[in-house]
């Protein structure tokens, strides 16, 4: 195998070079050295087949088990696109067979972006044309404005990478516990035992306070057809969240589904991959009423304890009637310390509450907020650290009376 390898021009060890390049762009940890290390094991196991020389490479550039999606992902568009292990195995084992081929992996679109990114560099340059840009608006800040439902396939991959490096809410409430500190309430258990060690000679108070901590952030998402572009991107977020704080996911269309495990996975396209295949009403009907019951009923008490911040994330259309409508609301609202209302048909500047559902909603939350971009979702992050201006859900109420 290794006189083979030689003898066909070093390109065996050139494109493990570049597939290792192609992992690091699409986020694995995977140095120069790790690369050096796995054309040294293809040259020592051989190539026997093409499951050979993948599990041999996984062996060397897989270090966790959340990695996995990405180098899977990455394995069959690099090698496949190229057709090279078919050659290699073709040079090297005449009766190897192929492999047939796998369905798409959940982080295709990360891995495919990072693998072109190299063929879009090995083009030739085009020439520049020089534009007098100080009258125009700079493409990040067009971003930062665009509405996520007329973006672009890139204009969104690039809009949920800077949700990700968004700086999240800081907000901390006090709890029933109790922590040392070095000014508060006096610990005279502490100060006893203090005492104690001294034999009683030397008796320094010691002090308590409350022990703060991050309230828990629970979202219920609408996915009915006419939300399911914001969802999508919104989840995004809620990922890059739930890796700092708690945060309990339920997504919800004509039924209710908790998410809340599936997007704590670490690799964001493998957590929304996870929820998308869990839910079985996506881009379907909506009935927010019945979705508000069962989680009243059955998920409550269990999730909103410790002053827990509610996002209700949807458009309000109910199709089914307001009565009961207001009344799951009017008992979520009572069961959470503030009820935050996302609702993107706030991009409209002359919205106004007509609807039904809106009606019979606005009554019963604290804030109502537009999360139609990225603006809109910086906002949300400072409101939830408490420095922002509370958007009073009133005036619309007002309006609608």
């Amino acid at each position: 195998m290794n006189d083979s390898a030689q003898g066909s021009g070093g390109r065996l060890d050139e494109n493990i070079v570049q597939f290792g390049r192609v992992l690091r762009r699409a986020g694995l940890p995977v140095g120069p050295a790790a690369i050096v290390e796995a054309i040294r094991a293809v040259e020592v196991s051989g190539i026997a087949s093409r499951d050979d020389f993948y599990w041999t490479l996984h062996a060397v550039l897989v270090k966790k088990r959340e990695e996995r999606a990405v180098f899977d992902e990455a394995f069959r568009l690099f090698w496949r696109s190229r057709q090279l292990v078919e050659k290699m195995l073709a040079m090297l084992s005449p009766a190897a067979t192929k492999r047939p081929k796998e369905p798409p992996r959940a982080a295709a679109s990360r891995v495919a972006q990072a693998l072109f990114a190299e063929q879009n560099r090995e083009r030739p340059p085009v020439e520049e044309v020089e534009l007098d840009a100080r009258l125009t608006v700079s493409g990040e800040e067009v971003l930062k404005t665009r509405d996520f439902a007329q973006m672009t396939a890139e204009e969104l991959a690039a809009a949920e990478r800077r949700l990700a490096r968004l700086a999240m809410p800081l907000d901390t409430v006090p709890t029933r516990r109790f922590t040392a500190a070095p000014r508060g309430r006096i610990d005279a258990r502490r100060t006893l035992r203090a005492a104690m060690r001294s034999g009683g000679r030397l008796v320094l108070p010691k002090f308590r306070q409350r022990r703060e901590r991050h309230p828990p952030i629970v979202a219920l998402v609408d996915i009915s057809g006419s939300m399911s572009r914001y969802s999508r991107v919104l989840l995004h977020f809620l990922h890059a969240l739930s890796a700092r704080r708690r945060v309990h996911v339920f997504l919800f269309g004509t039924r209710l589904t908790n998410v809340t495990r599936s997007l704590r996975m670490k690799d964001p396209d493998a957590a929304l991959a996870a929820c998308s295949g869990a839910v079985a009403d996506w881009s379907g009907g909506t009935r927010i009423a019945a979705a508000l019951a069962a989680f009243n009923r059955d998920w409550s008490r269990r999730v909103l304890g410790e002053g827990a911040i509610v996002l209700l994330v949807t458009d309000g259309l109910e199709r089914e009637g307001g009565e009961e409508l207001a009344r799951e609301a009017d008992r979520l609202h009572r069961s959470c310390r503030r009820l935050i209302w996302l609702n993107p048909l706030l991009r409209f500047d002359g919205f106004e509450a007509k609807a039904r559902g809106i009606r019979a909603l606005l009554p019963h939350v604290d804030e109502f907020r537009a999360v139609h971009n990225l603006d809109a979702v910086a906002d949300l992050v400072t409101a939830l650290s408490g420095d922002g201006r509370r958007a009073d859900p009133r005036r619309f109420r007002e309006a609608a009376a």
